[in-house]
């Protein structure tokens, strides 16, 4: 057995020697999602690298950029993307289906995305670890602690508190179990994560969404009449934007209530193009305070726009007027956020690394704390994102051409 092992960790680093050498050569006349994901490559060879970790971790960003590796082999057919995650899932999935750095214990929403991944993963490998995985993160929302609605608490020890962040994390892994399990008593309940959302994050006096809601109004953040933050922070505006569109996917069209669901993702995307910056074509790190000093046009909440609205074209979800608004998005990030070195390494700049509510040290939720956040580049929060925005852009261009011939 030692012997096996031994033999399995240096086809291992053979692979893994192999890939870094494939990594080193970005292909500048390539497709901007390829060159992306290429230079993410060359910057992390080791797919738990994604997120600066240290080691290896099981975290929502793994599932963010190596959701949108799987998506870029589907679309171009390069096994190296697919064998990018796949080398994490291997790395992070033990035989049992036990995962590496997961405790369900912690009953945190952030947890269940990178689940996305495992879907396809066990699809094309057919190793039954993977399936054993995906059933563990179902289980944790079965015990999911919630508001008086049904909505889940972003972690149990966020309690009564619903995130717009949160919906991303587990709605879509939520819809996408339950069409492929034949469980479409779950459909409801996925339904209802967004409509109580929605519902207590709305601000009618602009028409966005608000970070978060306490449904108990004790955190020191929430309103004491509403509950909800302060703000309209962008990255979670821009988290259910792409919930919404990712799940509508997997919820069948005569499903009781997805209606509501896709009315929502109007109103969304109604203030996308509302506040959409006309000079730049951006959008703000705090979006109901836009054009305010401090502050400043946002990488990840950008793409994530451009992409919901690209995508919610693609589908028929939302109004192909809004391809002007997500194509001024596109030119408007590759203007002022992407650059490329010498050596051809792709960057995506000016990306908050962080920002959230309450915790230790406290986070008040208030405009000064959301324009003092961290900025980094090469986030995987916007390197995801753009290469998903870049794919369903490169497919619309293809369906053009074949129209135009």
């Amino acid at each position: 057995m030692k012997h096996i092992r031994l033999m399995v960790l240096a086809g291992v680093l053979v692979l893994s020697s192999a890939m870094q050498a494939q990594q080193r050569e970005i292909a500048t006349d390539a497709p901007w999602s390829v060159r992306m994901a290429q230079s993410e490559m060359a910057r992390c060879p080791q797919a738990w690298q994604l997120d600066f970790v240290k080691k290896p971790k099981w975290g929502y960003c793994h599932g963010v950029v190596l959701g949108a590796m799987l998506n870029l082999h589907d679309a171009y057919g390069d096994e190296r993307y697919r064998n990018y995650a796949v080398q994490f899932c291997d790395t992070m999935v033990h035989d049992d289906g036990s995962i590496m750095s997961y405790r369900p214990s912690d009953l945190s929403l952030d947890n269940i995305n990178a689940g996305k991944i495992l879907f396809r993963v066990y699809e094309q490998t057919k190793d039954i670890k993977y399936r054993k995985a995906m059933d563990r993160l179902r289980a944790q929302l079965d015990c999911q602690p919630r508001t008086k609605e049904g909505g889940f608490w972003h972690k149990l020890r966020y309690p009564n508190q619903m995130w717009l962040d949160g919906i991303y994390m587990a709605s879509p892994f939520y819809a996408e179990y339950a069409l492929r399990n034949n469980r479409p008593e779950d459909y409801r309940d996925v339904i209802r994560q967004f409509v109580v959302c929605a519902r207590h994050t709305y601000d009618p006096a602009t028409g966005l969404y608000r970070h978060a809601w306490d449904e108990a109004r004790k955190q020191p953040w929430a309103d004491k009449k509403t509950g909800q933050s302060p703000h309209t922070w962008g990255r979670a505006m821009g988290w259910f934007a792409m919930a919404l569109v990712d799940a509508l996917e997997f919820i069948p069209p005569h499903e009781p209530g997805r209606d509501s669901v896709v009315n929502i993702l109007n109103n969304v995307v109604k203030q996308i193009a509302r506040w959409q910056d006309k000079d730049s074509g951006l959008w703000y790190q705090v979006i109901d305070r836009s054009g305010d000093e401090g502050n400043y046009p946002e990488s990840s909440v950008s793409v994530m726009f451009v992409y919901t609205l690209y995508k919610g074209v693609r589908l028929g979800l939302v109004d192909a007027s809004l391809l002007d608004v997500a194509e001024r998005g596109y030119r408007g990030i590759l203007d002022r956020f992407i650059e490329v070195d010498e050596k051809g390494v792709v960057s995506i700049t000016q990306t908050c690394a962080v920002a959230g509510l309450g915790g230790t040290p406290y986070r008040s939720g208030d405009y000064d704390y959301y324009i003092h956040e961290t900025i980094r580049a090469n986030d995987p929060k916007a390197v995801g994102p753009f290469i998903n925005a870049s794919l369903e852009r490169e497919r619309l261009q293809r369906a053009q051409s074949k129209t135009n011939l």
